[in-house]
């Protein structure tokens, strides 16, 4: 059996897993981001948490195949260095061969949501394809793309920000700069912002009892919890959130046809009440709507294990 070492670096902790090679995680360990502080406090860190989870899984370094890192930010795979990363305040940090040099292993860096994409192809919801789409609805709208088994991230390392695909011409300010972004619709913050409107434009929706008449209360959750007690305001809420996902869904959809969209993050975790409508909305506007050949919406499955999986198997992409 071999193993590997996957470390899912984010804003708030540094998670590691050793992976075997059936894809299952045989150790675990977890530390704090602590930033912002210095880039080198945080790769000790990282090298840390790595020991502590091969010790976990009863293992040595000796035993370990390679070591991948996802994390946020513009990654270039082929020196190993993290160029930016605005959450982590870290610029051109030499990342890979830091941390080479600590553990005496191979060391291989990706971009968070193509690693965690990468993970589902695997592993997860898109096991077993070759060209996948993961969307992950979070603060914002993670994208991942994979075409023929590879990661995609364009000639400069920045491609795959689905996120970042305007679908409102002059809309919502996004933090990139543009406006109308999908991700100011999509993620959790733009349904959260949706919602505030709707609860403004109603004052007697269900929706301002379930947040106790304050809106810094409202959540993801706040319209579908609503919809579910037959709320109109909490009903149309959603329609118009749905229609929206599914409007940038559908031109994903057109420039990649891929085989699988995997929609992860706190939202798909409302499963067929948000997929069943999307998936019709996305089928209607389909190019290739008259194929026999026709794309799936599911689910993602690992959660936040797959950043840890597809970080492990970078090492197959070299």
């Amino acid at each position: 059996m071999k193993y590997y070492v996957g470390i899912d670096l984010g804003g708030t902790n540094i998670a590691v897993g050793v992976v075997n090679e059936d894809y299952q995680i045989v150790g675990r360990a977890k530390l704090k981001t602590n930033v912002p502080r210095p880039a080198e406090e945080v790769l000790d860190d990282m090298v840390k948490a790595a020991r502590m989870a091969v010790e976990d899984a009863g293992l040595t370094l000796e035993d370990i195949e390679w070591v991948g890192v996802d994390t946020p930010g513009t990654v270039d795979v082929e020196t190993g260095y993290l160029i930016y990363a605005n959450n982590l305040f870290f610029h051109n940090v030499p990342m890979g061969p830091y941390l080479s040099e600590k553990l005496g292993k191979p060391v291989y860096i990706e971009n968070d949501a193509n690693a965690a994409a990468y993970g589902e192809a695997l592993a997860g919801g898109a096991k077993g394809k070759e060209d996948v789409i993961v969307i992950t609805l979070g603060t914002g709208v993670g994208g991942g793309v994979i075409i023929n088994g590879k990661i995609y991230a364009g000639f400069n390392h920045g491609g795959a920000e689905l996120g970042h695909m305007a679908i409102v011409k002059d809309g919502r300010q996004c933090t990139c700069g543009r406006k109308g972004c999908f991700e100011t619709y999509c993620s959790a913050t733009g349904l959260i912002t949706t919602t505030k409107e709707y609860m403004e434009k109603y004052k007697d929706s269900v929706m301002w009892e379930l947040c106790g008449g304050n809106l810094d209360k409202v959540s993801g959750r706040t319209a579908f919890d609503a919809m579910r007690k037959g709320d109109q305001a909490g009903r149309e809420c959603v329609d118009e959130y749905i229609a929206y996902m599914a409007y940038g869904l559908a031109s994903i959809v057109n420039i990649f046809q891929p085989e699988v969209i995997c929609i992860g993050g706190g939202i798909s975790k409302e499963g067929e009440t948000l997929l069943a409508p999307l998936r019709e909305l996305v089928k209607a506007e389909d190019y290739c709507r008259t194929s026999k050949k026709r794309v799936k919406i599911v689910t993602a499955t690992l959660g936040n294990d797959a950043g840890i999986i597809g970080a492990a198997f970078l090492g197959r992409l070299q």
